[in-house]
């Protein structure tokens, strides 16, 4: 049940965006082995925004965190969703600055859930 947020600017149109947040969902699934079915993506473009790299304002920026449950993925597959994200936005954002972050952030399966039921309790019901 992994959660991605990606913040960017500037803002995607709607099809360039969906194509974006479908190639996102399929390289979680297959970088970390997580369900297709349950991987949510949210694409936010903050309005307004000033997005600095090193002091200097930025016209292209992005920043995308995934949140999986932790233990769930090995290292080896944390660095090659990485890369892999990395090249996907690169390829989605000409002018991507190399300072642009990708973030596996590891929750306990106790700290969040989805229908109203956690992780660890999801776990323990398929033991």
């Amino acid at each position: 049940m992994p959660f991605a947020r990606l913040t960017l600017t500037p803002a995607l149109a709607p099809e360039r965006a969906g194509r974006l947040a479908a190639e996102l969902t399929d390289l979680v699934a297959a970088s970390l082995g997580k369900r297709h079915d349950l991987t949510s993506v949210l694409i936010e473009t903050p309005g307004e925004t000033l997005w600095t790299i090193g002091g200097h304002p930025r016209a292209t920026a992005a920043h995308l965190e995934v949140c999986v449950t932790a233990g769930t993925n090995s290292d080896e597959e944390k660095r090659a969703f990485v890369a892999n994200a990395m090249r996907t936005l690169k390829a989605a954002l000409p002018g991507l600055d190399p300072a642009t972050y990708v973030i596996v952030k590891e929750m306990p399966g106790s700290d969040w859930g989805f229908d109203g039921r956690t992780q660890a309790d999801r776990a323990r019901e398929r033991s």
